[in-house]
């Protein structure tokens, strides 16, 4: 092998190792963890996970936990009532910073609840659902 093709693969292979240490993905977003809950706490964790919700609920919470992510990723989160096979409603949010944890709030108005049963959550980015839950 003479001296150039050996400088060339070796750029190559150079490139192909730096771009594979890139944790950032196509979709610009790594998704660590997600879990509906009935709420979050103060230092925004998850509280008593459940997908079904009792009569009276006012709120449903879709935590998420993420990292190494494009800064002002959008995602959608896609809410369901699956008792009765409703789409409830598209909710679009933005990422922040590259790690963290949030959470995005399906919440009735004051004086109203929504129907008791069982609850997903789709987060969305483009139109590739990422995770369901």
């Amino acid at each position: 092998m003479n001296r150039n093709n050996a400088l060339t693969i070796s750029m190559l292979l150079a490139t192909a190792l730096a771009i594979s240490g890139c944790n950032i993905g196509p979709s610009g977003i790594h998704l660590v963890d997600a879990k509906i809950a009935t709420a979050v706490d103060e230092n925004l964790m998850p509280l008593e996970v459940t997908d079904n919700f009792p009569k009276g609920t006012a709120k449903v919470s879709c935590w998420i936990k993420w990292k190494d992510t494009k800064i002002n990723t959008e995602l959608v989160a896609s809410w369901h009532y699956i008792t009765d096979d409703i789409h409830v409603l598209d909710y679009p949010f933005i990422i922040p910073k590259k790690e963290g944890t949030g959470s995005i709030v399906l919440t009735m108005p004051d004086g109203k609840n929504l129907p008791s049963g069982e609850y997903k959550v789709d987060l969305i980015l483009g139109k590739r659902v990422l995770k369901r839950l």
